[in-house]
């Protein structure tokens, strides 16, 4: 018990160290390079301490007999982003919180049973004020979901609010030049909680939760490295052709958003059962997740509305006055673009979601920046694409053309054991964390004992380009131990095979793995492809 308030009160001077660090930039001196460095180095502990923060509280339960989890969550959640941060960071951290409860609860409604504060008579003449082009039903059901939006979440409410000031303009936008009811934009709050990196148990993805298939009818891109679920606008987009359809099938407004939850043929069963197209007929006909879809349409719309009659205060959040578009002449990653123009990697993720490897893959693919960081690329836009070039497209890492896909790779399945770490499994099997992540659809870097994690290792059409000289191999030969040539005295090569990882290699020919990185440009996080081959420093 000791032990764990300790921790938490360091938790707490974590939280605060970075607001400590404004005071100390104020001293900084040197050239801008210099500068600029200064601001990423203290960009990415401050998202670092944030994200820490929140693997953290993970573990503590509702049984903590110090009972700080929840208002030590509270705590972090309404601190406010100091002014030297990061506009954005505000957004990253915000969205990153929402991952700590389902949203996916609000389609329970059945069993909800509220007492509320008001007279129906209140909230029916609240609704009819909103002057809705799209009727908005009232009974005990949307009472319901009126209550738990603005009484039932007093952390998760203020969060969304505190982001739809920054994307319900967006898709306002998006839905007038569709020519649909600007209404439907409350739909994102339901479907995601206004979280473009969303992922649901069924694996529909980004702010509008689309499914592969739908995602790619209605003209999304999805590859290995681009995922336009996860661009707010496009998909955006997508969404608005989705529910225009939707509405020429079924003429009814609610029941165009019902089939967005469960899909038409849902919807079509349950008018055939019901015999009649009226919704509230329907509605004990669809899928029980699907029926309160519609109450909560409604509830966040009123809650959208209404919230400072309930005392809400949506958490206050930095964004960017104007966003500037690129298109980009060729590939670049995240990391190039944030070295030399100062703006920060989450920033770009944040504002280009849809690139799922931190890796624009070149024309006709787009770049948004804050309207301040134009310049900066602008200027310095042929340095960004060849900056540390044979880093960060290492063919090791990404063979002679791209990266492979997922389907074109080995796929293991790794059984957490006590002791380790996401990152040390990432280590072990030459991936990166941050795709194990992405793989398993973790939130963050916790794991617990017994989790299968998948893991997608090499390509499986490369074992055909696999050489077979045998000449000069290391005297430790062990069965992940692969072929090698010694082409001068200083020198030798290893054919990277099926199962090698970067430790394995390194201790096989008995060097560090740290001068194998280096000697390769890699780093402890890399990828390697099956067939190609890897410098080794003779000892």
């Amino acid at each position: 018990m000791k032990k764990l308030l300790l921790l938490k009160i360091s938790l707490i001077s974590l939280l605060w160290f970075p607001f400590t660090m404004g005071f100390a930039q104020e001293k900084i001196t040197g050239t801008r390079k210099q500068l600029i460095q200064e601001i990423i180095s203290l960009r990415k502990e401050l998202s670092d301490l944030k994200m820490n923060s929140i693997a953290f509280l993970d573990t503590i339960t509702t049984h903590d007999t110090l009972n700080w989890g929840a208002p030590l969550f509270d705590y972090i959640n309404e601190i406010e982003t100091p002014i030297n941060t990061d506009s954005l960071l505000s957004i990253f951290y915000l969205q990153r919180s929402l991952h700590h409860n389902s949203f996916e609860d609000f389609f329970d409604i059945d069993s909800l049973d509220y007492v509320a504060d008001l007279p129906d008579s209140v909230y029916i003449k609240r609704l009819k004020a909103l002057n809705s082009f799209i009727t908005l039903p009232y009974n005990d059901i949307v009472r319901n979901s009126i209550i738990r939006f603005t009484k039932k979440m007093p952390t998760r409410i203020p969060t969304i609010l505190g982001l739809a000031t920054y994307y319900m303009p967006i898709f306002e936008e998006i839905f007038d030049q569709h020519d649909l009811p600007l209404e439907l934009k409350a739909m994102a709050i339901i479907e995601s909680a206004l979280d473009p990196t969303a992922v649901s148990r069924a694996k529909a993805r980004g702010m509008w939760q689309f499914m592969l298939t739908t995602a790619r009818q209605h003209g999304l891109t999805v590859n290995s490295y681009v995922d336009e679920r996860y661009d707010f606008t496009a998909s955006g987009h997508a969404a608005a052709k989705y529910l225009k359809d939707s509405y020429i099938l079924f003429g009814d407004w609610p029941l165009a958003i019902a089939s967005y939850n469960c899909g038409p043929g849902n919807v079509n069963k349950a008018i055939r059962r019901a015999n009649s197209r009226a919704f509230w007929d329907v509605y004990p006909y669809l899928p029980r997740e699907t029926r309160g879809y519609v109450p909560a349409f409604v509830a966040a719309l009123y809650t959208l509305t209404y919230y400072k009659e309930h005392g809400i205060v949506p958490l206050k959040i930095e964004m960017p006055t104007h966003v500037d578009t690129f298109y980009v002449s060729q590939r670049v990653h995240f990391e190039q673009i944030a070295e030399v123009t100062g703006i920060s990697v989450d920033e770009l993720r944040d504002l280009n979601p849809q690139y799922i490897r931190d890796i624009i893959p070149g024309r006709p693919h787009i770049l948004r920046l804050p309207y301040h960081y134009t310049p900066f690329f602008t200027d310095k836009e042929q340095e960004i694409y060849s900056y540390k070039e044979d880093l960060y497209f290492n063919p090791i890492l990404f063979g002679k053309n791209s990266l492979p896909a997922i389907t074109d790779r080995n796929q293991l399945v790794h059984t957490v054991k006590s002791g380790e770490t996401l990152n040390g499994i990432a280590l072990r099997y030459g991936v990166k964390a941050v795709d194990l992540q992405y793989w398993n659809n973790l939130k963050n870097t916790t794991i617990r004992i017994g989790q299968k994690l998948n893991v997608y290792s090499g390509q499986t059409t490369a074992s055909s380009r696999t050489t077979t000289a045998t000449t000069n191999a290391p005297s430790k030969s062990v069965s992940t131990a692969t072929t090698a040539n010694k082409p001068n005295a200083a020198y030798q090569w290893h054919t990277i095979k099926k199962g090698d990882t970067l430790w394995e290699i390194a201790k096989n020919y008995g060097v560090s793995l740290n001068d194998l990185l280096t000697l390769n440009g890699l780093n402890s996080n890399s990828k390697i492809i099956v067939g190609n081959r890897l410098k080794i420093k003779v000892l």
